[in-house]
This record gives C-alpha cells, structure tokens and sequence, in this order.
C-alpha cells in the first residue's frame, strides 16, 4: 500500500482508526502501570498524552460525521490520556501566582491615574495596598481554579484507574473492530431506555 494510499484509508476510517490506537494505547498503559512503573510506562504515558491532543483535534473537527457513541469514546479515552500525567500536579497555585506577579507589575502603572478626575488610583501602584490588592486576586483566581481542578481531576483519577482505564481500552478496540467490519455499534447493544428509567430520568 503506497502513502497516499494508506492516508485516504486513514482519512475514510479515521474514527475507528482513532480508537483502536487510542484504546491499544490505554490498555497498554493499565497493564503496564499494574506490572511495573518502569520507564516504558513513562514512554506510554508520553505517547498516550501527545495522541490525545491528536483524538481531541480530531474529533473536534470530525464529530458530526461520526456516530454518537464512537465521538463520545474518543472524547473520554482522549480526557483520560491527556489527564494522566498531571493527576497530582497543582495548576491553580501556579496560575494564581503567575497572576498575583501580573497584577503586582500592572499595578506599578496606576501612579497618577484619576478616574473621572476625582479619584486618585495612584495608593494603588506602591506599598502595601498595592502587595494586598495582588493577594487577593490571586486569592479569589486561586479558589475558583482549585475548584474547576478538582473536579477535571476527580473525573481524571477515576477514569485512570487502571482497571477502569483497560476496560476503556478494550471497549475502544472493541467498538474500532465492529467499525472495521461494517458491523452495528456497541450502544446497539445497550437499552438506553431502561438505563434512563433505573436512573429516573
């Protein structure tokens, strides 16, 4: 099979195509996570990362010509292998002190600032109200960050366990291979109306 060849085969099974490297790639990295955190996890983990921006871009851009369950797998399998290598790290302490230095340089160019000529801003831009003032933005950037993180990062741990993770790999590979074979979707399978009545929808 030449290039152009494979790329238009690509192109006209890129769904599936999608999730059955996408679901190799989360099997790959439960199984190995549960044997040995060695550094072909850390490889695996990379390569999960960096293919999951490419199955956001992708479904992004293609979503509305694939069917629904397989857009929504994409997506989940695409959260849960971008997510992974930055469970535990801290993204509101740090935006909240890039910002705090932000605001603490932008308030230097008050000095001498009037609104409506009545009202001098320039206390603002030296001393302490000008060190409190960068504090709690920083504050108040810091506590709706931290809440919007622990939620992506709640959802992110549960769908990293790895149990949870290789059975999201394997749903993946299973759902690319019906597709493959021109054969109904897993969701065919499932009676959705009774799922809505258990959950009192």
């Amino acid at each position: 099979m030449e290039i152009d060849e494979a790329v238009a085969w690509v192109q006209s099974n890129l769904p599936q195509t999608i999730l059955l490297i996408g679901g190799i790639l989360a099997m790959a990295i439960a199984i190995r996570y549960a044997k040995d955190k060695d550094g072909k996890y850390v490889v695996l983990t990379a390569a999960g990362f960096i293919f999951g921006i490419g199955m956001v871009i992708e479904a992004v851009a293609h979503y509305s010509e694939w069917n629904t369950f397989a857009a929504v797998l994409v997506a989940v399998t695409a959260f849960a292998l971008i997510v992974r290598p930055f469970r535990n790290v801290n993204f509101s302490a740090v935006l909240a002190l890039l910002l705090m230095v932000v605001v603490y340089i932008s308030l230097g160019s008050l000095n001498g600032v009037m609104i409506a000529d009545a009202v001098d801003l320039t206390f603002l831009s030296e001393g302490w109200p000008r060190i409190v003032l960068s504090l709690i933005i920083g504050a108040i950037v810091y506590g709706i960050c931290s809440f919007m993180e622990a939620l992506v990062k709640l959802f992110g741990k549960l769908l990293n366990l790895w149990p949870v993770l290789l059975l999201l790999g394997i749903i993946c590979v299973a759902e690319a291979a019906m597709m493959f074979f021109g054969s109904d979707s897993l969701s065919d399978f499932m009676d959705f109306d009774a799922i809505r009545e258990r959950l009192g929808l």
